[in-house]
């Protein structure tokens, strides 16, 4: 595998993508060609409708969408080999992927910032939105509930299990954690900068990114703070409740803004690692190009079909991506022209980042080969290790620097996912109680204003989350590929939907919408048919029924769904 000529072609492949594909979007649905303001500026409410600078707008999307996604999913798919994974993330990203996010982008913000469920809801029906908003919901419960896990796990002092943890990872830890915190209070000044005292972004971002090295370096030598993981559970849960009903100036753009200098510089990193370090590898001590259409990978047989398109998600199509243009993007966006690069655009530079994620697989796989006693394992150490070994010319120092700020930098996407996460929910929430076209801010009285209340939605949100991530949410985990891809699924035909009753182009939807529904449908019953033999087996806990009958729900979702959505694409071409 030549690393160099690897990247460089896909690069170039994306890039083509977004010029010609995007402009060819952008055209057969009339993106620009609306003289009307967007919802940002019609719905200003200096809360979660605040027009954003594409710039910073693009810097929460991307670090939104991208987190650890586009890191976890090809490492997980590297069993199969690098040509399918590589070939899923240029197709899915240019063809699926960008075509879901920047539709999802586009469809929110005619229907006033909406998410999703509300598309469903004026152009299909009112029961499939309950349905969508429903799954949708619980879906982001598991995320809030693993993301809030993950993010303890990488700053305490013990593991979900309640273990002591090693010397030297506590001290990691805790590094990780000083360096988030002090990443809070850095954002929110940024903010108060540029947004109260009208700052240049210019000057403003600068110092930003110079006082996020700051607290890198201090993070790295000052980290006084160790709890443990139950008690960061509890102060993640604290944040995310505060940040979730705040204002978007104040720390969700800030933030997100400055936390994308921190992918940039990782992306760079990366890039500029595989020319130093370029060699043409390949063979038993590099990534295969291909292992076959069944693996077994230690677990069982694994069979490319499906589990290669629920498992690379972000880095070529993610329902949760839907959800984030819908939710916050769309409530952000200054003008409609902006809506191509930041959703096209931010879903084909995941793509270059998942591309990056194999390439930094392939040095892994060649320095585990060299090194069976250190071996690199997990996403982490695996994409940290993988990178900082490109530039072992350098020495060893250099190497186990990098590696600390690679791990640093990984982590701290989860806690941005971890919040936007808690946002969506809260919206989605407050949706499932109105009805078409109404807002939380319509609802005067009654049961239905309690429950529509952002501090109320919120707070019920955090509570099932961090409950779910102290119990357990792992037993249920196996489901998100193929609930995440069901997302994409349905996101897919609700655009589709939409442009065909605005008398739009949506035949570059129907493909995608009908592969993805289909690879969905085949994982959940895979999933089922495993689980189901577990229990047979006798002798298990409250996972495989519960994945066995959430599985089962998902299916019939998707199949009621889909029905839906054809009677309405069908009476579309009857009404032409």
């Amino acid at each position: 595998m030549n690393s160099v000529l690897l990247l460089l072609v896909c690069i170039a492949i994306l890039a083509c993508g977004y010029v010609f594909y995007g402009g060819w979007l952008c055209k057969q649905w009339g993106v620009g060609e609306s003289k009307e303001e967007t919802p940002a500026h019609t719905l200003e409410d200096g809360v979660d409708y605040v027009p954003a600078k594409a710039p910073v707008l693009m810097g929460h999307h991307f670090s939104s969408i991208a987190g650890a996604g586009p890191i976890t999913g090809p490492i997980g798919a590297a069993m199969f080999g690098w040509v399918p994974v590589v070939l899923w993330v240029l197709i899915g990203g240019i063809f699926f992927g960008g075509v879901h996010d920047f539709g999802a982008l586009v469809a929110s913000v005619r229907h006033k910032g909406q998410s999703i469920g509300e598309i469903i809801s004026v152009n299909m029906s009112k029961r499939a939105k309950k349905l969508f908003i429903t799954f949708a919901y619980l879906t982001l419960i598991l995320v809030v509930a693993a993301f809030a896990s993950i993010v303890a796990g990488t700053f305490g002092t013990t593991n979900a299990k309640g273990e002591a943890l090693g010397e030297a990872v506590v001290a990691t830890n805790a590094s990780v954690a000083m360096v988030s915190l002090l990443f809070i209070v850095v954002a929110i000044a940024f903010g108060f900068l540029v947004y109260r005292r009208n700052a240049p972004m210019g000057v403003s971002t600068i110092l930003g990114v110079v006082a996020i090295i700051i607290c890198m370096v201090i993070g790295m030598n000052f980290h006084p703070i160790y709890l443990s993981y139950k008690a960061w559970m509890v102060i993640v849960g604290l944040y995310i409740a505060i940040a979730s009903v705040t204002p978007v100036w104040i720390l969700l753009q800030p933030r997100d803004y400055l936390s994308s200098f921190l992918l940039y510089a990782m992306l760079a990193v990366a890039l500029v690692g595989v020319f130093v370090s370029h060699a043409p590898m390949g063979g038993a001590d590099g990534l295969q190009a291909f292992a076959g259409f069944a693996v077994d990978n230690g677990n069982g047989i694994q069979y490319m079909f499906p589990v290669l398109f629920t498992t690379v998600a972000c880095g070529a199509i993610s329902g949760f991506h839907s959800l984030v243009s819908s939710g916050t993007t769309s409530k952000q966006l200054d003008k409609e022209t902006d809506a191509k690069p930041i959703a096209y655009g931010g879903m084909l530079l995941e793509c270059v980042l998942a591309v990056i994620t194999v390439c930094a697989i392939n040095y892994a796989y060649k320095y585990n080969a060299a090194n069976p006693d250190t071996a690199l394992t997990g996403a982490t150490a695996i994409f940290g290790g993988g990178i900082a070994n490109m530039y072992a010319v350098f020495g060893p120092g250099v190497v186990t620097v990098l590696r600390t700020l690679l791990t640093l930098t990984y982590s701290a996407f989860c806690l941005t996912s971890l919040d936007t996460a808690t946002r969506l929910a809260r919206f989605m929430f407050q949706e499932f109680f109105l009805e078409p076209g109404e807002t939380p801010a319509d609802v005067k009285e009654g049961w239905k204003k309690v429950l529509v209340n952002p501090y109320v939605a919120t707070a019920i949100t955090v509570v099932l989350g961090v409950l779910l991530g102290l119990t357990g949410y792992s037993k249920i985990w196996g489901l998100f590929g193929a609930a995440n891809q069901l997302l994409a699924g349905i996101g897919l035909l609700a655009v589709c939907v939409w442009l065909g009753n605005i008398g739009k182009n949506n035949s570059m939807f129907k493909i995608p919408m009908v592969f993805m529904v289909i690879v969905t449908i085949c994982s959940l019953c895979l999933t089922i048919k495993n689980q189901i033999g577990i229990i047979a087996a006798g002798g298990a806990d409250w996972g495989p029924y519960a994945q066995a009958i959430i599985g089962a729900l998902l299916v019939i979702l998707a199949v009621v769904l889909v029905i839906e959505g054809i009677k309405e694409l069908s009476n579309d071409k009857k009404a032409a």
